[in-house]
């Protein structure tokens, strides 16, 4: 049983703590003044690459390895319209490329650039059997191979998917991560957002023509408003002595503000088709002269989730698994958000090894 404090022990541990956080707050104040300039040192993008395909604003990466790889088939990494691909490629340790190249794999990426007005009547066709299949096609000369492994994050995960249903006999292994797949779910907050009843996509596109970044980035600041406008400035403050944290913090931040405006059209399209009326999961997606059967995809799956993902609730990802043809298929669930999925320490350690095993045995 522990003895009860006198009053003078009580007072003098008040006093110390006093002290203590007094220091700590000296420490704090006089970090302040350099962390505008370390956040102006933040790298975007640690692994060596080089452009080896562009066309129009699209580029296409090829990671450099210091060894040949082991493996024959281009895997090509696919992101979202409304970031900066570099998520894949954060920092040293929090590479998901890295993982890829320092496995044996023979590894790009496609960035899809930043539109302007001019390019605001681009749309899922254009960015699926424009940008991505020429890109795909280029690899296969380029490699000399029949197929390629892709891989898409979020967004790009649905455009993955939907481009192996459209072109099955290009893929040879899919792997998705947090894509959204069926919008029926109602437990992500952009699902209502979106909803046909308070919001008007096509208004909406016709009076700004692209969507501009600040909205998107507004409205994913919205989706978790007291930790992104109260807890983060609290968390920095507390923490803004420590080094390490200080330049963890200044990478994702840089990356979470580095927002792309979308192309009207996709985005009205995106809205709709998939949002508000979920064409996906019926098989009736129109792209272009297309319509999306996601069983048309036969090749080995690998669907990667988020258990505590608040963009891309599992409900919206688990379903591809039942939708698709594919006799090889896996799903894992990782216990993380959105973003940890990739650069997590968890994801890191315990589920990009595993992955790469998964994809190196299927090549």
């Amino acid at each position: 049983m522990t003895q009860a404090q006198t009053p003078e022990e009580t007072a003098s541990n008040w006093q110390d703590s006093m002290i203590e956080e007094g220091f700590a707050n000296l420490r704090r104040l006089a970090a302040m003044p350099f962390i505008a300039e370390k956040a102006r040192k933040v790298k975007k993008g640690v692994t060596p690459s080089e452009v080896v395909y562009e066309e129009d604003k699209a580029k296409l990466f090829h990671y450099i390895s210091d060894t040949k790889p082991k493996y024959k088939t281009p895997l090509l990494f696919v992101f979202a319209l409304v970031n900066r691909p570099y998520i894949f490629d954060l920092k040293e340790g929090r590479s998901v490329i890295a993982q890829f190249v320092n496995a044996g794999f023979d590894v790009y990426l496609l960035d899809w650039g930043v539109p302007n007005q001019a390019e605001r009547h681009l749309t899922p066709d254009d960015y699926i059997n424009g940008y991505l299949l020429n890109a795909v096609d280029y690899l296969r000369e380029r490699c000399d191979s029949t197929k390629v492994n892709l891989l898409g994050y979020c967004m790009g995960g649905t455009i993955a998917t939907m481009f192996t249903a459209m072109h099955q006999g290009l893929i040879k292994n899919l792997l998705t991560l947090a894509a959204g797949i069926d919008f029926s779910t109602r437990e992500g907050l952009i699902n209502l957002w979106t909803d046909p009843k308070y919001f008007d996509v096509d208004k909406f596109v016709d009076v700004v023509g692209n969507v501009p970044a600040e909205f998107l980035q507004n409205a994913f600041t919205m989706l978790k408003p007291v930790q992104n406008l109260i807890e983060k400035p609290i968390t920095i403050w507390e923490n803004s002595h420590k080094e390490g944290f200080i330049e963890d913090f200044l990478t994702m931040e840089a990356w979470l503000n580095d927002n792309v405006p979308v192309p009207g059209e996709m985005y009205r399209q995106w809205a709709k088709y998939l949002f508000q009326q979920n064409l996906l999961v019926q098989n009736r997606m129109p792209v272009g002269k297309h319509i999306v059967d996601l069983r048309k995809i036969t090749c080995p799956l690998m669907n990667l989730l988020a258990e505590r993902d608040d963009l891309v609730p599992p409900s919206q990802s688990e379903p591809l698994n039942r939708l698709v043809s594919s006799t090889d298929k896996e799903m894992i669930v990782v216990p993380s958000g959105h973003i940890g999925l990739s650069i997590g320490g968890y994801a890191q350690k315990n589920v990009w090894p595993k992955v790469c095993d998964w994809l190196g045995e299927r090549d």
